[in-house]
């Protein structure tokens, strides 16, 4: 199948591009790849020369082309240079070397975008693995680290991806998406953003649901942007992408280790040693196996105000992933016990999702209110309805519904040590429904 994706591309442009690479002086190279126009200058002849003596034909349009692609493959991304240039595109997806595709405002479409041949995608894909110290090959053909500007990469190599070289960049924002923001592009109204202040300041540990491509990081950095000044805060992820404004930061970040797994540091690790760091919140980026029950143990012990991600379609099934990751760790606690770890540890769960028409929307706020019998009880404080009908530009409708608060909710009680109670109040006065 790769041989065939190669095959639409003119052998003249795969045999232009190794004549190019066989004669490039690489000490020059790295001396002028900053300068465009002199790097442009210094392919063009060779390329030119190449056809020359190899008997290549090549038009004119075609070698201005290559070049373009070959100076872009020089200086890191090849193809990918303008579609990492382009703010609005916050998701690139190459499934082989033909097929190139972006998300823009929620939806994937395809690109014109290609590389030569699978040798160039790959080649690639291994120096931008290069360049963060990872290495990609046929004993490792996986790779998923975080690349200097912040941005997430993940390459898979045949012959575990069958159609050729697979590489995707989750683009890493250059401005801060705030609670404003979201209430901006309709992703949550203004009461739910107030309260999510409130929550925040009052140090509610906050649970972060919804599948990938929600906005859950997003999400996550908005609400931790409230916390105190004061306050020492460790976060914890697998690839750094919270970008927290307070003073008083500690960022970790997971490893990977060797063949024999010697140097890895996992999230579970992470966490065990943050208990001995003195914080006062901490915030990991998404929990996703035996770690859940450090993060819940934090949670119990002090560490108010903690934060975390997962994956799940609705708060109750956050709770039943909870449950899941615990027993993971401590499969010897009965099932009850576990449940009442847990109710005592989360106190808000906020779902996001994103909708079939590529919104995101944050579709519940909810309390964990507390146990009956063996049960969870979740009161949804805030819901997004969905209406049947769309809009003109075939946009979901709907609206978001208040609640309200519980007489015994624990966001009163914190509320009143925080001095917010009144701002509760006054909320929920003019947003109950």
């Amino acid at each position: 199948m790769v041989n065939e994706l190669d095959n639409q591309i003119p052998h003249e442009w795969t045999l232009a591009r190794e004549v190019v690479f066989e004669e490039l002086d690489l000490d020059k190279v790295d001396e002028i790849k900053q300068n465009r126009s002199e790097l442009y200058r210094e392919v063009f002849s060779i390329l030119r020369g190449a056809v020359t003596s190899r008997g290549v034909y090549l038009s004119s349009e075609e070698s201005a082309l290559v070049c373009d692609m070959l100076c872009d493959e020089i200086t890191g991304y090849g193809p990918l240079r303008e579609l990492m240039e382009d703010s609005s595109v916050s998701d690139i997806l190459v499934n082989g070397p033909t097929n190139i595709f972006v998300e823009r405002g929620g939806r994937l479409q395809k690109t014109n975008k290609f590389f030569i041949n699978n040798l160039q995608l790959t080649e690639i894909a291994r120096r931008l693995c290069n360049r963060i110290g990872k290495n990609i090959d046929d004993a490792h053909p996986l790779v998923d680290a975080r690349m200097p500007d912040g941005s997430r990469l993940n390459v898979v190599i045949p012959p575990v991806a069958i159609d050729g070289t697979s590489m995707s960049i989750r683009k890493f924002g250059k401005g801060k998406i705030g609670l404003g923001d979201l209430v901006k592009f309709k992703s949550m109204d203004e009461a739910m953003a107030n309260f999510l202040v409130i929550a925040s300041r009052c140090r509610m540990n906050i649970i972060v649901s919804g599948g990938t491509g929600s906005g859950k990081t997003t999400l996550l950095n908005a609400l931790s942007s409230f916390a105190d000044k004061d306050e020492r805060i460790v976060t914890i992820e697998d690839a750094a992408e919270l970008r927290l404004q307070q003073p008083h930061v500690v960022r970790l970040e997971t490893r990977g280790g060797g063949e024999d797994g010697r140097g890895r540091v996992t999230i579970r690790d992470l966490l065990v040693n943050s208990l001995r760091m003195r914080p006062d919140r901490i915030i990991v980026g998404e929990c996703r196996g035996e770690e859940a029950f450090e993060m819940l143990q934090a949670m119990n012990t002090g560490h108010d105000g903690s934060m975390s991600t997962l994956h799940a379609n609705t708060p109750r099934d956050a709770l039943a992933r909870m449950e899941s990751m615990v027993m993971m760790a401590q499969s010897a606690i009965p099932l009850t016990a576990i449940r009442r770890y847990i109710t005592s540890a989360v106190n808000i769960i906020v779902q996001a999702a994103r909708l079939p028409d590529g919104s995101r929307k944050t579709m519940y706020i909810s309390e964990v209110v507390g146990m009956e019998g063996d049960q969870i009880i979740v009161h949804d404080i805030f819901r997004f309805e969905v209406e049947d009908e769309r809009d003109e530009n075939g946009k979901i409708k709907g609206q978001f519904i208040c609640n309200g608060l519980l007489k015994r909710s624990k966001v009163y009680e914190n509320a009143s040590y925080y001095k917010m109670t009144d701002a509760l109040t006054q909320l929920f006065s003019e947003h109950l429904n």
